[in-house]
């Protein structure tokens, strides 16, 4: 069970169907399947008051992954910064729903197993990432 919850003050360009059938197709690709994942979308200032609570880290993020699968199983809770997706999509010059369904599939990928902490491996990370959203766009397209 994929859950989208909303705590930030606007509502967000989320097709939940469709994007839990992405999620639940990204996870097989990997031989995972989905238990359940909670997506929390909420600001900057509630990322950070997760982040110091939690990870004893003192800075912004776009998303903190907390893993609770099992085997096969993804499952868990992902807490999306709006406020940094926005200012990264800025930054990047993408789009803000790009941007914002890139970090969805990034905590996916790290329930997955993918770490991004090392160069090599956040190479790996961003090349999973494109790859599934080139999936994202085919599943868009008519």
């Amino acid at each position: 069970m994929i859950q989208f919850l909303n705590e930030y003050p606007e509502t967000l360009p989320i097709d939940e169907r469709r994007v839990s059938a992405w999620i639940k197709r990204t996870a097989a690709r990997y031989g995972r399947h989905v238990g359940r994942i909670n997506y929390l979308f909420c600001t900057d200032e509630r990322i950070l008051e997760v982040n110091r609570q939690f990870l004893a880290h003192d800075y912004y993020t776009d998303i903190i992954t907390f893993d609770y699968g099992e085997g096969d199983t993804v499952a868990g809770d992902l807490f999306i910064s709006v406020d940094t997706v926005r200012s990264n999509a800025e930054q990047y010059g993408a789009c803000f729903e790009d941007e914002l369904h890139r970090v969805i599939i990034h905590g996916v990928l790290h329930l997955c197993g993918q770490d991004d902490k090392a160069p090599a491996d956040r190479a790996e990370m961003t090349r999973k990432e494109n790859l599934a959203l080139e999936e994202w766009a085919d599943m868009l397209a008519p």
